[in-house]
C-alpha cells in the first residue's frame, strides 16, 4: 500500500513539474514571439505606430496571435504580455490574456495580432486589476497608424487606451469594445517561478528575465 502510495506521489509530482516546464516553454515563446511582432509592425514603412504616442504611452501590451489559440477559443481568446514604463526604464512583462467581445482574433482563418497602448494613469490602474472590460472600464479607440499622431490629436488625449491589429500582414487601429483583458496568473508564476504581485512586476521591483530583454529593446528603441 505504501508503496503503491509513493508510486502514485511521484508520478504525480513528475506530472506537475513537466505541465511546469511546458507552461514555461510556452510562455518563453510569447515573449520571443511579441518582440518579433513589435519589431515587424514598427518597421513597416509608413504603417507601424505613430512614435510620438509610443513615446507618451504608460504601457504596452502586446498580443501575439497564434493559431492554436485560435482555432481552440472560436477566435475570440488571445494570451500575450504587458510592460509599463518605470523611473528606470521599461518593467519586466506581466502576462495578460484577453477575450470576448469584437476582438476578431481569427479572420480567416489566420491569426491576428494585438497590440494595445496605455495611455494614462486611469489606463495602468484598469491594468492592475484582475480584469476589465474595454469601452466600459476603460476607453478605448481605435490607433492612428504612421508616423506621427499629429492628425489624431482628438484620439490621443480623448482614449485612455489606444488599439491596432495586424492580420494577413495588414496593420490598421481598431477598437475593441466588448472584449475582456485580465491578468494571466499561470503566465506569471510559470515565467518567474513564484507568486508575484502585479504591482511588483509593473512597478519595476522585479528583475526583467533575460527572455523579455530582446523585447524591452525593441520598445526602447521607439518609446524611450
Amino acid at each position: 500500500m505504501l508503496k503503491r502510495l509513493l508510486i502514485v506521489t511521484t508520478l504525480g509530482l513528475l506530472a506537475a513539474l513537466t505541465a511546469v516546464a511546458s507552461d514555461r516553454e510556452d510562455d518563453l515563446n510569447r515573449t520571443h514571439k511579441a518582440a518579433e511582432v513589435f519589431h515587424e509592425i514598427m518597421n513597416t514603412p509608413d504603417h507601424g505606430i505613430p512614435h510620438d504616442l509610443l513615446k507618451s504611452a504608460k504601457c504596452i501590451a502586446i498580443i501575439p496571435g497564434d493559431v492554436k489559440f485560435a482555432f481552440i477559443f472560436g477566435g475570440n481568446y488571445g494570451r500575450g504580455l504587458a510592460t509599463c514604463r518605470t523611473g528606470h526604464g521599461w518593467s519586466a512583462p506581466m502576462f495578460v490574456a484577453i477575450d470576448g467581445g469584437s476582438v476578431g482574433y481569427q479572420v480567416g482563418g489566420s491569426s491576428t495580432d494585438i497590440v494595445m497602448l496605455f495611455m494614462n494613469d486611469r489606463a495602468l490602474h484598469s491594468l492592475l486589476s484582475d480584469k476589465f472590460k474595454l469601452g466600459a472600464d476603460a476607453s478605448v479607440a481605435a490607433g492612428p497608424v504612421g508616423r506621427t499622431a499629429a492628425a489624431a490629436t482628438d484620439i490621443k488625449l480623448n482614449a485612455e487606451i489606444l488599439s491596432y491589429s495586424r492580420a494577413k500582414g495588414i496593420f490598421v487601429g481598431v477598437a475593441l469594445d466588448g472584449a475582456v483583458v485580465q491578468a494571466d496568473k499561470s503566465g506569471d508564476k510559470a515565467m518567474y517561478g513564484h507568486d508575484v504581485d502585479r504591482h511588483e512586476i509593473l512597478g519595476g521591483k522585479i528583475a526583467v528575465p533575460p527572455s523579455a530583454r530582446p523585447l524591452l529593446h525593441e520598445i526602447r528603441g521607439y518609446a524611450g
